[in-house]
């Protein structure tokens, strides 16, 4: 009979001879399973192969773009386009990531090759396709820089040959798109200011007040509103052609003066924007008011033009212009104020403090003391041919 020490051994062996007989077995059957392909290092895992052609591929991505990127450094825009081209038709239906910094780098070789057009459809293809890339701020500060190459003066090819056609619009609608795309930011609001400014230096002084009045409704903290607030105040100056034309700017001017003053004490006492520019533009309007009397006068309507000059009394009485409105008054024995509206029945029903029998502390059935005055509709003088313009 054995030794129980050599039984021991025995079964140690045969458990030892079994498992690896497993682990044989096993990986026998895992290599069954995997797919293998003939490389030149030989017999390969295809899972591993995929992995090693995938990280060739990022790699020739990035090698094309950093190509193209050094070909448009070193002053070379068509070759860096035509590589571009290429790689680009051939992957744009993956929607690589890659491919929004393949269209931002052929749009800067386009406005290199003095084909800025062309770059914009670039452009809109990154912002529209790519809104969470890295470079969809990229392609909207270039858009704004096409931009203001148009408001510089440059015109638009024609036929992609001879610049014929103005680049306004196109300036004007990529500004408006990226206070629409990126509102509240610095690239907005520097966007918005641009076009506000081309504006107000091309004299066009209806469309630099809007710009201006936007500008400062969506950037009320903008480190900028001490300047637009100033061109808005001239560029409303500046459209009143006269006193035979309208004053509302004059009127709107003189608010922005005063809140001006209010905010920047010491610079709208060193730019003359004060009481003296008030005062002038009051002065204007008085006389504006003033010529608009005159013509209810030509037109033979007397109760117009006494209202015309009480009003400008009323609303500049400080100016020359109403010391002759009150000299015409006068002279036609007309009042100097609108005479005040005597109440009638129902605004008495209706106003208890005019009412003495609608009181609380008074009986309603208490007849009142006051006796009523008789209602007399206000006499109009007779319009006379000699009426005093």
């Amino acid at each position: 009979m054995p030794a129980p020490s050599a039984i021991y051994r025995l079964t140690f062996y045969v458990l030892l001879l079994q498992a690896a007989w497993c682990g044989a077995f096993s990986r026998v059957a895992s290599a069954q399973s995997q797919q293998f392909e003939l490389t030149p290092k030989g017999l390969e895992p295809a899972a591993k192969v995929a992995a090693r052609v995938e990280d060739t591929k990022i790699t020739s991505d990035a090698n094309v773009i950093a190509r193209a990127r050094m070909l448009l450094a070193t002053a070379k825009p068509s070759e860096a386009i035509d590589l571009l081209d290429t790689w680009i038709e051939e992957n744009e239906t993956t929607r690589k990531p890659s491919l929004a910094e393949a269209y931002l780098v052929r749009g800067d070789a386009h406005v290199a090759n003095d084909d800025e057009f062309k770059s914009l459809y670039d452009y809109e293809r990154v912002i529209q396709d790519y809104p969470g890339s890295e470079f969809f701020v990229r392609a909207l500060e270039r858009e704004l820089v096409v931009a203001k190459m148009y408001l510089g003066g440059l015109r638009k090819k024609s036929l992609g040959l001879i610049r014929i056609d103005t680049g306004i619009p196109l300036a004007e609608e990529a500004i408006m798109r990226i206070n629409e795309r990126l509102p509240a930011s610095r690239l907005a609001e520097r966007a918005l200011l641009t076009l506000a400014d081309y504006y107000y230096t091309q004299r066009d002084l209806r469309m630099a007040a809007e710009t201006y009045d936007v500008f400062l409704r969506l950037f009320p903290r903008s480190d900028h509103r001490k300047k637009a607030t100033q061109r808005l105040v001239y560029a409303n100056i500046a459209q009143f052609k006269g006193p035979l034309y309208d004053a509302n700017g004059l009127t709107e001017a003189k608010f922005q003066i005063q809140r001006y003053q209010a905010e920047f004490p010491l610079d709208a006492e060193q730019t003359g924007m004060g009481d003296a520019l008030v005062a002038r533009l009051d002065e204007s309007a008085a006389q504006q008011m003033l010529e608009v009397a005159g013509w209810y006068s030509r037109r033979g309507d007397p109760p117009a033009q006494r209202l015309t000059l009480q009003r400008l009394i009323r609303q500049h009485p400080s100016t020359g212009a109403a010391k002759v409105a009150a000299d015409i008054l006068t002279k036609n024995n007309w009042p100097l104020e609108v005479p005040r509206r005597k109440p009638r029945e129902n605004d008495l029903a209706r106003e208890p403090a005019l009412n003495p029998a609608a009181q609380p502390n008074q009986s309603p059935t208490q007849p009142s003391t006051t006796p009523a005055s008789p209602q007399v509709p206000p006499v109009l003088p007779p319009a006379s041919s000699s009426s005093t313009r």
